[in-house]
């Protein structure tokens, strides 16, 4: 770091105007909500997994500085694709550069982007597969239910995965978030891969489809577990893009309050969200926080911070601030 002892130091000196700025007075504002007894919720969109955010997140989660998270289905599954075939994942510099014929090869041979960094089908969608299924289909015999991620905590705690790690796995946040039995919410993970594998199997007629809890089940969950830990300093609600990762948990403080008719329900304590989509009112994952209190989400006095930047630079700095690193 050269004269900077620390990167709190370094960004402490450097990043004083602009979305620099606003990233450390979030990140001041997280370590105050934590220091002062709160809880943290944190929200995963786009493809922060493939971005590996578990080399961060990870150590987030084992020093207890996030205490539920809200994510896609894509970024469920692909932090443990990382973890079991890392070594066979393609990575595209110059993919601004590439053709409609050139992203055709990459199909054709196996290879689905995600901006500069391909996913190998084989070595990653189906290595998981063969395991994810026989726990889907054992619990269907046996007439048993449960969350998505329920159902990968099971496949990370059984081991099976360890033959093919290629990470270490100390930088997966699934096996830190399966370890510490960390509450995740999945809305909408049926827009996933392994979501819509599951369905090819339900249209086959080998599970039945509520075998998997539901969304609406996922809601019913939170709005117990925010009933219970909303109380004191309160939950702050950290985002990460935008869309139904961010969209879906926040709307549990107004239907508890709007339709539950729970009155006395707090609102999120805290709020920061990390997005490069403009901010405009009609844009509702790009919404300016203060557009979030006519829907009774937050409160006037709620510490609001919005970083309109990219999510892969900022949340990794974020998180190192916390950490002290």
């Amino acid at each position: 770091m050269g004269k900077y002892s620390s990167l709190r130091e370094f960004m402490s000196t450097n990043y004083l105007h602009f979305n620099a700025a606003a990233m450390v007075d979030a990140a001041k504002g997280y370590e105050t909500h934590l220091t002062e007894g709160g809880k943290m919720m944190i929200t995963l969109a786009g493809a922060m997994s493939t971005a590996e955010l578990g080399i961060s997140l990870a150590e987030m989660i084992r020093q207890g500085k996030v205490d539920i998270i809200s994510c896609t289905g894509a970024n469920l599954e692909e932090d443990l694709m990382n973890l079991v075939a890392h070594d066979h994942y393609k990575r595209v510099p110059n993919y601004r550069d590439l053709t409609p014929q050139d992203e055709w090869d990459l199909l054709e041979k196996g290879w689905n982007r995600v901006t500069d960094t391909c996913i190998p089908e084989e070595e990653a969608f189906r290595r998981l597969q063969k395991h994810i299924h026989a726990l889907w289909k054992d619990a269907n015999d046996k007439g048993e239910r449960y969350f998505p991620h329920e159902f990968m905590y099971k496949m990370i705690l059984s081991g099976v995965l360890e033959q093919y790690y290629q990470i270490d796995p100390k930088n997966s946040w699934m096996i830190a978030a399966a370890q510490r039995n960390l509450p995740i919410i999945v809305p909408g993970w049926e827009d996933s891969t392994m979501g819509n594998i599951f369905a090819s199997y339900c249209i086959k007629g080998e599970i039945n489809a509520s075998t998997m809890k539901s969304g609406i089940e996922y809601m019913m969950w939170l709005a117990k577990w925010y009933t219970d830990n909303s109380q004191g300093k309160g939950v702050g609600f950290f985002q990460i893009g935008g869309g139904i990762a961010g969209d879906f948990p926040i709307c549990v403080v107004p239907m508890l309050y709007q339709d539950m008719e729970m009155h006395d329900v707090p609102f999120w304590s805290y709020f920061c969200q990390i997005s490069d989509s403009t901010t405009s009112y009609g844009s509702y994952s790009g919404a300016v926080p203060n557009e979030k209190i006519t829907w009774g989400k937050l409160d006037i006095h709620t510490p609001k911070f919005i970083i309109e930047s990219d999510a892969t630079i900022v949340a990794p700095l974020i998180f190192a601030w916390i950490l002290n690193h």
